[in-house]
């Protein structure tokens, strides 16, 4: 069943059931439903496309278009309100009929369109009849602009023979969507006949091969039109600079078919004989190349490239000799470093030459048969003996006499000599091989007419070895043996050394010596690898019966003829378990040694620490006696010192610190006894209460003391710390000082300490009892 069917008449249904009540509401309800439907499918805005043409300005205002509402009865009751973009400015609406105008200049490249409303008003009711409706103003394009180039200016590289060469492209500001105004056609004004142009896409194509090395720069100009080329329309056009890029399309060709050259006989190996060169029509690495050596029979010449001047330089691989050959022919090439195998097809890229070579004949010095001699003598030849010989001749045609002599090394002569006529080389002393195994030398030959031709050549001499230095060991052996060592222990692994050179490799034989072989103690096991092993040959070691054993060990070598000697092995008995402490057993050793046991040593380190301690209290009584000596003498001046801060004179100032300045006036002018120093200070302290700072007696005082100073004949140039005896009235308290305190002080008042304050309040009244008392 098709229920899309069904579904109209369903909803017919659902609009009719409420009529079934009341059938002439419905039909008045229906009716005016279909009314307001009507009415409200009818009502709609008419018009045309709106466009306005830019750059019009000979009508103004200028008629656009038309609104017009479809309940416009024309009765002139509908008034059309415009607003929006423009509205009343660029754009006006004649309310009565729905025409625009627009009232000045547009320009589309500034804007291209214009969003307006209009709306429908009635003028009786003054309500809208229309709903707002909002429409676009187009504006057209004229062509008003000229074509533009981008990215200028344009410069290409191109491969020559490229058939692409690059790409101009212009723009134009009108419309691309309208007319022809910015449609661009390209076209080639200067260029023909090697380029050409794509006129759509403005590509530029070689039109034939071109070849850099006939014109490697051109300049294109580009000319581009709109409205496709046709008349009125604008240009521009653009200058395109192409540069032609190389190509490696020409082979390299030498400038000369055959080259003359000369070298001299005496020149060393690697000097240039001559240059050749090939020419390459390209440029950069297109133009590189390498040059060989394709014939040369007797492979005395070599040639190797110069990357900078792309010549191939001809070099002396072996010495020539005029006198065997005069003149070699040698055939050089030439080819491309880099080939494009694109061109290969039109030959090969390279080219051959044939080169002459003539040697020069010269005054060569003579040459030796051999570059470097190898001889050999036996350690220990009798002076005279034979080492060698080396031989040299004048290479050149008359066979000049040579003379020999040895050079570098003045030690070297105190060992060998050598014949100047026939070059016999002989030792002038015994050689030593364990000194030295070989010995250089440089032997000269010189002509005998032109000392200034003159060869060398080097002899190098080995030393052949004799065995004459017999085995031993390569070192002291500190051998310990355990007193609680088992029989067969190994104790010792030995080895050897022999200052001979064997051929066949050192190998040592090691045994016991004859005087050891029934000994008891220990054995020896020969390794048969160069070592040799010590064991024990029975079980426990007394160190009170045998401290020390002496081994002999024979040690043998394998040289022609063998030589033997004996070592011999310390071994010493150690007090220890049957692992050995090296270092608790190289101490007892030390200790027997010294002929000292442990205890022994312990108590001779006791006492030299008890004579020790007793020289530090010795020491220390007798300083403490010197400082107690210094205190008594401190005491008996306590009263007396005063303290300057000054530094003194130096050390020649012998005055400023006389422990005699200390003494008072009395006691340094007269050397009398001194009084009893509490009766002394007593009397000083009663007569600086009488005595003030304006005080005739303070001013007599220091004129006495200053005269004395400066007639004192010893006393030195420069002020210097003067004492004087002399207290001074001090506070007004007096002096506190307990001395002669034991003495009667029944004349002294102590009644002014009340009037001092409070602060002497306790004071005075201590002293007023006491003196009640004393009353």
């Amino acid at each position: 069943m098709n229920f899309s069917a069904l579904l109209p008449l369903v909803l017919m249904l659902v609009q009719l059931w409420p009529c079934s009540l009341s059938t002439q509401n419905c039909t008045t309800q229906n009716r005016d439903q279909a009314f307001t439907a009507v009415r409200r499918v009818k009502r709609g805005w008419v018009w045309e496309p709106l466009f306005v043409t830019e750059e019009q300005t000979s009508m103004v205002p200028l008629y656009v278009g038309q609104l017009k509402s479809d309940l416009d009865k024309q009765d002139g009751n509908l008034k059309y309100i415009l607003t929006g973009e423009g509205a009343g400015s660029t754009f006006i609406i004649d309310e009565n009929n729905g025409k625009i105008y627009v009232t000045q200049k547009l320009d589309r490249e500034k804007k291209s369109f214009y969003t307006l409303r209009a709306q429908a008003i009635s003028r009786s009711t003054q309500l809208p009849i229309e709903t707002e409706s909002e429409f676009i103003i187009k504006v057209r394009d004229i062509n008003d602009h000229e074509p533009q180039f981008l990215d200028g200016p344009y410069v290409a590289t191109v491969p020559e023979m490229s058939p692409e060469v690059t790409q101009v492209t212009a723009t134009d500001g009108d419309d691309p969507s309208y007319g022809n105004s910015a449609r661009l056609l390209y076209s080639l004004i200067q260029g023909q006949p090697y380029f050409s142009v794509e006129p759509k896409t403005g590509v530029i194509r070689m039109a034939s091969e071109m070849d850099r090395e006939t014109k490697d720069q051109y300049l294109v100009i580009i000319q581009a039109k709109d409205m496709v080329g046709q008349a009125g329309a604008f240009s521009a056009t653009a200058t395109v600079t192409i540069n032609l890029s190389d190509i490696n399309d020409n082979p390299p060709k030498f400038q000369q078919r055959l080259y003359h050259m000369n070298i001299s006989e005496e020149a060393p190996v690697g000097t240039t004989v001559g240059k050749v060169f090939a020419e390459d029509s390209d440029i950069g690495e297109n133009a590189a190349m390498n040059y060989f050596i394709e014939e040369d029979d007797a492979g005395v010449f070599d040639i190797i490239t110069d990357n900078e001047t792309q010549e191939g330089i001809i070099l002396l691989k072996k010495r020539v000799d005029y006198e065997s050959k005069r003149r070699y022919s040698i055939r050089a090439k030439v080819v491309n470093r880099y080939i494009d195998y694109r061109f290969l097809k039109e030959g090969p890229f390279e080219d051959k030459t044939v080169v002459k070579i003539n040697v020069e004949n010269a005054d060569e010095p003579p040459v030796f048969t051999l570059e470097n001699y190898v001889m050999e003598i036996a350690e220990g030849a009798m002076s005279g003996s034979l080492v060698g010989v080396v031989t040299a001749r004048d290479p050149d045609d008359d066979d000049c006499p040579v003379r020999y002599s040895i050079v570098h090394g003045m030690h070297l002569k105190r060992l060998f000599s050598i014949n100047e006529h026939n070059g016999t080389i002989i030792t002038t002393k015994p050689l030593d091989r364990e000194i030295a195994s070989w010995h250089n030398i440089t032997v000269t030959a010189t002509e005998t007419r032109n000392p200034e031709k003159i060869s060398e050549a080097n002899v190098y001499i080995q030393v052949l070895d004799v065995n004459d230095h017999a085995p031993e060991f390569p070192k002291y052996y500190e051998t310990f043996v355990c007193e609680n060592a088992v029989s067969g222990q190994l104790i010792q692994s030995i080895s050897a050394v022999d200052q001979d050179d064997s051929a066949e490799g050192h190998h040592f034989y090691f045994s016991l010596a004859q005087e050891a072989t029934n000994n008891s103690d220990f054995t020896l096991k020969d390794n048969q690898d160069n070592t040799a092993g010590i064991f024990t040959a029975k079980s426990g070691f007394r160190r009170q019966e045998q401290f020390y054993f002496y081994l002999p060990i024979l040690i043998v070598d394998n040289g022609t003829p063998a030589l033997t000697s004996t070592n011999t092995l310390t071994i010493t008995v150690c007090d220890c378990d049957t692992e050995v402490n090296t270092f608790y057993c190289r101490y007892g050793a030390f200790m027997y040694a010294l002929g000292l046991s442990t205890e022994a040593l312990v108590a001779v380190l006791a006492c030299i620490l008890i004579v020790l301690v007793f020289l530090l209290a010795i020491v220390a009584i007798r300083q403490q006696r010197k400082k107690s000596h210094f205190s008594e003498k401190m005491e008996e001046f306590r009263e007396n010192i005063v303290r300057y801060d000054d530094e003194g004179g130096g050390e020649q100032d012998t005055e400023a610190f006389d422990i005699s300045a200390l003494r008072t006036r009395t006691v340094m002018r007269t050397h009398k006894p001194r009084k009893k120093v509490t009766t002394e200070i007593h009397g000083l302290y009663r007569q600086s209460l009488q005595v003030g700072p304006d005080s005739a007696i303070f001013r007599q005082f220091i004129s006495e003391k200053l005269e004395e100073a400066n007639m004192d004949p010893t006393a030195p140039p420069y002020d210097s710390l003067q004492t004087y005896a002399f207290e001074g009235t001090g506070s007004l308290a007096g002096s506190l000082s307990s001395l002669g305190s034991n003495m009667s002080d029944a004349d002294q008042s102590y009644d002014y300490l009340a009037d001092w304050g409070p602060h002497f309040k306790q004071l005075a009244g201590m002293y007023t009892s006491y003196r009640s008392v004393r009353d």
